[in-house]
This record gives structure tokens, sequence and C-alpha cells, in this order.
């Protein structure tokens, strides 16, 4: 999936899960225990981790597809025989 597609998606998957929130806050005070346990479990962590990755997905990405060890032991060779230490 493309960058700016993903980012869009997790865009409005953020905008659609904080509705429910909005919800909450200004529900009726009676009504608050049927909302809670779903905003809890389910609509906060949602928002989140959809929060967590448009804000450092890059990073999480560039961990989960690490160069093997030759690659990087190869391009350290590299520098090192340019001069760099």
């Amino acid at each position: 999936m493309h960058r700016p597609r993903s980012r869009t998606i997790f865009r409005w998957i953020h905008l659609i899960f904080a509705i429910p929130i909005i919800g909450y806050v200004y529900s009726p005070f009676d009504q608050i225990p049927n909302y809670a346990p779903l905003v809890r479990f389910i609509f906060v962590p949602v928002l989140v981790l959809s929060g967590l990755w448009m804000w450092k997905g890059h990073v999480v990405r560039k961990l989960v597809a690490k160069k093997p060890a030759q690659q990087d032991a190869a391009k350290a060779e590299q520098l090192r025989s340019r001069g760099y230490q």
C-alpha cells in the first residue's frame, strides 16, 4: 500500500473512532456507564495506536524493514575505505 493512501486510511480511522468519544464526553451523566467499556477498551486504544502510527510510523517501518547484517557490514567497510570512521 502506498504511504499517502495508508496515511489517509489511518487519518479516517482516527477521525471515525473519535466520534464515539465525543458522544461519551457530552452524553448525560447517567448514560456514561453504558459507553464506558467500549470507550476504554476499543475506541481509546484504536485512537492512540492510529495517532502514534501517524506520528511515528516512519520509525516503526524503518525498524521492521531493517537491512540484513551482511549489507550493514559491507556498507561500513565502504565507509572505512573512504576514510570515515
